[in-house]
């Protein structure tokens, strides 16, 4: 049988089967010419990373981003079909034909992304499923650098006209007037005859008119809502039309003001319930800002005049949990509360080339004034969610980032917001020259507070000390440095226990669980190895591992040199004795289940 080249599959259809060989080869040909013109809504393709692991050490090749690839002897097992199902919830979303992805999945753990090209080839080698396609965008339209949207916007569509709902996803990219267009398409109406409005919560905010904004600029969040009215005489009034015996009925939408009770505490919007008796009331005429719609709340009153200011939560916007704690840290640190809460606004500096033209001081404080208004138990942070994105695109969308590093950013934009300095003068630094350590220090401090001075220097800021010796001349230098964050290595271990449930071959032994210690850093050989000494394993036989998942033989850990990384502290592990050359024999694997009468 002849195996046809890479560039043969690049040029015409495959020829199966392949040799492991030639699948890397294909594989590598079709992602270099992929990534050679990406264009904006582009496909990639997410596959599982332990499926992908596998398939790398099929084909003899372990990837290592970007400081290389490596190469190593081959597995002799070839992967079974693609299996995604631990990506994506076992329930779809009204009904929709896309599977939902989880919403906690993080790239090279999780999953990896591979061009659409690609995709097609593996799934034409191994079947298997979801597939999983998702749309590359570029954030700034001047950059060349792109990203996948992974986790598209999820909107519910609410139709005022029967109450019924659509949900669908879109870019976060995609402009008002796309998303006009899709509503269009989706409800069978024309542009002309609707308006599209901000229903976060199911509360009536503002109308999407501007045609040329993101949705990511008009603030719509993950899994929110927006509200779908039919125009009457030419513009909408907040009614719902519908007809009844040929004539004209207008409903209001909703009243300006409703209150209900529920017995046992109210239920708010995620299901939960607060577990006391009281009455939980939506009054539009409340605030301002809900009437502009910029942030949506719940106002929890249960007869009492308990203080409650600062004892507000913030709605997760997707995956945004790491902005939301980095957020309530700085908003209950109390120096810094003081200060939003009083009159700030006059030491905006606006001229600072460095900072942001305190748009993100202005849109901090109204967040902070916010969480520490009475009345209020949580709050939608998309306002100042949308500016953290305009001036940090690193952490537009909806995906998990680094906590640390957004209040790096967050502390430092700030500082450079509310900087005193107008000017800031041309300091020369000096040598402490054996003066006393206080002294010298205050001296540093009064020139570093000469270029820098704000509420930020004032309370997040302090001085280290550094101390050189010349290994020549013996000279000692000293310097006293500012800084505002101090990286502290945290205690951890090097190993990790994993339990793994062991049975017999023949049967004749009951399945036994065996915990071992191993590496962080280890590979499954390293497992294999400590598994055979515990378990007191025989010259004649050998361990094949596995990961069961619903009740299933989920995957074969074959791999040798496959890293436990990839095994996470729930996984549930089963270890099979066999004889050695049980490659050679037939595996039949038999599923029980209980049938109920």
């Amino acid at each position: 049988m002849t195996i046809p080249s890479a560039e043969g599959f690049l040029q015409a259809s495959s020829c199966l089967p392949c040799t492991a060989t030639e699948e890397r080869e294909v594989v590598d040909a079709l992602t270099k010419e992929a990534e050679k013109n990406v264009k904006h809504g582009d496909l990639r393709y997410l596959v599982s990373q332990s499926w992908w692991m596998e398939w790398q050490g099929y084909v003899g090749l372990v990837n290592y981003g970007e400081s290389g690839t490596e190469q190593f002897p081959q597995a002799t097992n070839r992967p079974g079909e693609i299996d995604n199902s631990k990506l994506v919830l076992a329930e779809r979303i009204n009904g929709s034909e896309e599977p939902e992805l989880q919403r906690t999945l993080r790239e090279g753990e999780h999953y990896t992304l591979v061009p659409q090209e690609v995709w097609q080839r593996l799934y034409e080698w191994y079947k298997g499923g979801p597939e999983i396609p998702r749309k590359v965008i570029f954030d700034n339209p001047t950059d060349k650098t792109y990203v996948v949207d992974v986790y598209p916007l999820c909107l519910k569509l609410i139709d005022a006209r029967d109450d019924s709902e659509k949900v669908f996803r879109i870019s976060r990219k995609a402009k008002v007037h796309e998303l006009y267009s899709m509503v269009c398409s989706l409800m069978s109406v024309e542009q002309s005859e609707i308006v599209i409005w901000d229903y976060y919560r199911r509360t009536k905010g503002k109308e999407l008119t501007n045609q040329n904004d993101t949705l990511e600029e008009a603030q719509l969040s993950m899994d929110q809502e927006i509200l779908l009215e039919m125009k009457l005489g030419g513009g909408s009034s907040g009614f719902s039309a519908r007809s009844t015996n040929d004539e004209l009925a207008l409903i209001p939408l909703e009243p300006s003001t409703s209150s209900f009770s529920i017995a046992g505490g109210p239920t708010f919007s995620n299901g939960f319930s607060s577990g006391i008796g009281s009455s939980f009331s939506q009054d539009n005429s409340f605030s301002p800002l809900l009437r502009d719609g910029e942030d949506g709340y719940n106002s929890l009153s249960n007869g009492t005049k308990d203080d409650t200011h600062g004892l507000s939560g913030l709605h997760n916007l997707g995956n945004t949990c790491f902005m939301n704690s980095a957020i309530q840290s700085l908003v209950h640190t109390p120096p810094l509360v003081q200060y939003f809460l009083e009159d700030y606004t006059c030491e905006i500096n606006k001229e600072n080339p460095l900072g942001l033209q305190g748009e993100l001081a202005i849109a901090f404080g109204e967040l902070l004034r916010k969480l520490w208004s009475s009345g209020r138990t949580s709050i939608a942070p998309r306002a100042f969610k949308s500016k953290l994105s305009r001036f940090a695109p690193q952490f537009s969308g909806y995906n998990q980032h680094d906590s640390q590093e957004l209040l790096a950013f967050l502390l430092d934009g700030l500082h450079e917001d509310l900087n005193r300095v107008k000017e800031k003068p041309y300091i020369e630094a000096k040598d402490a020259d054996g003066r006393p350590d206080d002294e010298f220090a205050e001296e540093c401090w009064n020139y570093h507070k000469a270029r820098n001075d704000s509420i930020i220097v004032d309370k997040f800021q302090g001085q280290y000390k550094s101390t050189l010796v010349c290994p020549v001349c013996n000279k000692i230098s000293v310097t006293f440095d500012p800084f505002m964050y101090l990286s502290l290595p945290l205690p951890s271990t090097v190993t990790r226990m994993i339990t793994v449930t062991v049975f017999s071959g023949t049967g004749d032994v009951l399945p036994m669980p065996y915990t071992v210690t191993v590496q962080k850093n280890g590979n499954c050989r390293d497992l294999t190895k400590a598994l055979a000494d515990v378990c007191c394993l025989k010259n004649s036989e050998t361990l094949l591992l596995a990961e069961v998942y619903e009740r299933r033989i989920y995957r074969y850990l074959t791999n040798p040199i496959e890293g436990l990384h990839i095994i996470k502290d729930e996984d549930i592990l089963v270890a099979y004795r066999l004889p050695v050359g049980h490659e050679k024999l037939l595996r039949l694997e038999i599923l029980h289940s209980r049938a109920d009468r």
